[in-house]
């Protein structure tokens, strides 16, 4: 394990104060504390998916990570995709804790950083394009997040990663995160070839033992193959629209043929066709099937990346960070190997 640290020590770990250059992303309903705090536990650094979530509920997440880790952790907003006084009601929980980082996604909003940074925390904003990872570094950002067209959820990245990533890197002060199609060590060995200080992943970690996606869409990574996923705005309520997100075919999917694109939230039918124990599920909803989620799965968001064709089995959050690691180091001496 030391050689480990030492091998991938970046301004990243620095700056965070976690030992491996992995960051869990805060999917919005898997990313809960049970997640977050095994992927910090294991030396990764956890982000609690909070979008929308009522402020008691963010309040009992944040108590349930640090009931189980000492280690850092964040918690992921989306100002853009939140109505105003509720995003408000949720900041105010997350810093009354002191919560160590603060990551925020999609349009970036200066006035949220300060209010962030202001309060002691660290922030990291995920953008997909160079002149928002500027903007958020303006706005005084601690990490940038370059989110590529290949990452799965709602997708801001309009282009490849192994482009973006280089473009960005070499234009910010701060420590940059790459993120989209990131599920083995060698991605990560890549991802630091090209400028960046970690990585940034979501897929992987979906279908461990810890998150609380649902089986069903646990099983889906698994079995996924290479183009089995879409990029599409057709999963639009809940959400502005312009919107794009990386799922798995479906019937959904497939039924909108040549309409992937140009879907107004607004304008969808409200048909239910899934529930959570407090609230229906439309069919074209953002909201992807929890553990505690009944109803016809196979229609909902199925969120997931490119690098789903990567992942092919069940584990523990700690065996997903190992396995990363291990890979790497195999990766890093492939490249350079010892010399005889």
């Amino acid at each position: 394990m030391t050689e480990k640290v030492a091998r991938f020590e970046t301004a990243l770990t620095r700056l965070l104060g976690c030992r491996h250059p992995i960051i869990s992303a805060g999917m919005g309903g898997p990313a809960r504390a049970e997640l977050v705090s095994a992927v910090s536990n294991a030396g990764g650094f956890g982000l609690l998916g909070m979008v929308r979530e009522p402020p008691d509920v963010i309040e009992r997440e944040i108590a349930a990570v640090r009931a189980a880790t000492d280690r850092p952790f964040g918690v992921n907003l989306i100002p853009a995709g939140t109505e105003p006084r509720l995003l408000a009601a949720e900041l105010d929980v997350c810093l009354s804790a002191h919560v160590p980082a603060m990551c925020f996604f999609w349009d970036v909003f200066p006035e949220v950083v300060a209010r962030a940074k202001n309060a002691g925390a660290i922030v990291l904003y995920q953008v997909g394009s160079l002149q928002d990872a500027i903007a958020a570094e303006k706005a005084g950002a601690d990490v940038v997040i370059a989110q590529g067209i290949e990452a799965g959820g709602h997708v801001r990245g309009r282009t490849g990663i192994l482009t973006l990533l280089p473009e960005i890197a070499r234009c910010l002060h701060v420590p940059v995160v790459a993120s989209g199609g990131f599920a083995t060590g060698g991605g990560l060995i890549a991802a630091l070839a090209l400028g960046a200080s970690g990585i940034h992943c979501g897929t992987v970690f979906l279908p461990t033992h810890e998150s609380f996606a649902h089986d069903y869409h646990k099983q889906r990574i698994v079995e996924a193959q290479a183009g089995d996923t879409v990029h599409t705005d057709v999963y639009a309520i809940n959400w502005p629209p312009g919107a794009p997100v990386r799922v798995l075919a479906n019937s959904v999917t497939r039924e909108a043929g040549d309409h992937l694109f140009g879907n107004n939230p607004y304008l969808l039918p409200r048909e239910v066709i899934a529930q959570e124990p407090d609230y229906p599920i439309y069919k074209f909803s953002t909201n992807s099937p929890l553990r505690t989620t009944t109803g016809d799965l196979e229609k909902m968001a199925l969120f997931a990346g490119e690098s789903s064709a990567l992942v092919d089995k069940r584990t523990s959050a700690a065996e997903v960070i190992d396995r990363l690691l291990n890979e790497a180091i195999e990766a890093s001496t492939r490249i350079s190997p010892a010399s005889g």
